[in-house]
């Protein structure tokens, strides 16, 4: 949400803007790692359910395809755009769109999850 709204500040560029994207975009990349793992370290300590795994596993195949392709094709055509050379195609923007929509219910559902195995031991 974010994204779209920085381009509405006055005085800054359209270069500036996706400047500032790339690194907000890479640093809540490594957050959203490090919070994976640490989900993780946290469902092998407390044995997650099977429906939980499966949740962990979709939101870990999201994550690594937004890591390894999605962030790095934005990257290279914010690039040409701040260098002046125009990109045709921004259909890969609405991937990572769904990526993000998808991913919101299904940390969710994982949230819903793990509070159900706390509550079943007692927490």
């Amino acid at each position: 949400m974010e994204a779209p709204l920085k381009f509405t500040a006055p005085g800054l560029s359209m270069a500036e803007g996706l400047q500032i994207g790339k690194i907000i975009f890479k640093s809540l990349n490594t957050c959203e790692w490090t919070f994976l793992l640490i989900i993780f370290i946290t469902c092998i300590v407390k044995k997650t359910t099977r429906r939980g795994f499966y949740l962990i596993t979709a939101v870990s195949v999201i994550m690594a395809l937004e890591t390894s392709w999605l962030l790095p094709v934005l990257d290279k055509n914010a690039d040409l755009i701040i260098k002046g050379f125009p990109v045709t195609s921004h259909s890969i923007h609405w991937f990572y769109i769904a990526f993000e929509v998808i991913k919101v219910p299904v940390l969710l559902m994982i949230g819903l999850e793990s509070g159900k195995a706390l509550r079943e031991e007692g927490f």
